[in-house]
């Protein structure tokens, strides 16, 4: 009897484990960055089509329905759902924005590459090294108008996660990816096939003030100088060197999310689309100057 519980359990694992079979679809990210983010080189140096996800979709209900065990070791807790249907739903005065779940597919890293004794700046193309633990989800926050238009004002959930990539050359580039205090402005008063919003939204830095680093300093704790190197820092001119490496700081940077729903479920109330975003990656605590990285991906969200 053991055995038999023991290979239905593991045969329904199977059964929603992630397909291997690439994408048979994908779906266009339509982009409106702002110039100061890089809209030009965004657009003509990572393209504008992202993977919608493995073949085989699951919806919400369908995730609602497995057990711990089944989802356990499938890489579906990283995922988001997909919405089926072409509604249009009107959002009431009082609704909110709930289960949001924003899903990276893509990332790129700006970077200065030369050619013909030119350099400029483009997005390179670069791989994840985070475990599958990068998806941001259970976000929330009301629904307002202005102007006719929806917004949406983020206010909790799992808002931000820390992550790395990776260029070719084997550089990796950590981050936080975040939409904390994301203000969305919307493009009509309704969502529906076509909807657009996007806005601001604020990176804090990749490592708290209770950090040490590898000599030992911090920001709210630890040395306030190398040890080892006490004749370099004495406040006079050999100072400056290790100035930034000495005074750690907490980094607050600006990113930008833009978003586009495609598929409105009205009987379920969910929403779900794809999205562009750009932000800061870490600074070192104030040590070292931050790389713009993209991220294109998809989202999910009820509207209560």
């Amino acid at each position: 009897m053991k055995l038999a519980v023991a290979a239905l359990c593991a045969t329904s694992a199977a059964a929603f484990a992630p397909s291997q079979v690439p994408a048979a679809r994908s779906t266009e990210l339509k982009m409106s960055l702002k110039e100061d983010l890089g809209k030009a080189a965004v657009a003509a140096a990572f393209g504008l089509a992202v993977a919608a996800g493995p073949a085989q979709a699951i919806t919400k209900s369908e995730l609602n329905q497995l057990s711990y065990l089944q989802v356990k070791g499938t890489g579906l807790a990283n995922r988001c759902p997909e919405v089926v249907g072409e509604d249009t739903i009107t959002p009431k005065s009082g609704q909110k924005l709930t289960e949001m779940c924003i899903e990276p597919k893509a990332w790129a890293v700006e970077e200065e590459i030369g050619k013909g004794g030119k350099t400029e700046k483009k997005f390179v193309n670069s791989k994840v090294m985070t475990r599958q633990t990068y998806t941001l989800d259970g976000i929330e926050g009301p629904i307002s108008s202005d102007g006719g238009k929806l917004v949406f004002t983020e206010k909790e959930g799992i808002d931000y996660a820390p992550c790395t990539i990776q260029l070719p050359g084997g550089e990796r580039v950590p981050f936080l990816f975040t939409v904390k205090d994301l203000v969305a402005k919307g493009s009509g008063p309704a969502f529906k096939p076509g909807f657009q919003m996007g806005g601001d939204f604020n990176t804090p830095s990749y490592r708290t003030g209770l950090f040490l680093d590898p000599k030992g300093r911090g920001g709210t704790t630890g040395y306030d100088m190398a040890v080892a190197l006490p004749g370099l820092q004495s406040g006079e001119e050999g100072d400056e060197e290790l100035f930034k490496e000495n005074n750690k700081t907490f980094d607050v940077t600006q990113g930008r999310i833009e978003m586009e729903v495609n598929k409105v479920n009205a009987e379920e109330s969910e929403i779900g689309g794809v999205f562009v975003a750009t932000q800061l990656g870490d600074t070192d605590m104030g040590s070292k100057v931050p790389k713009k990285i993209l991220t294109k991906g998809i989202f999910y969200a009820r509207v209560d």
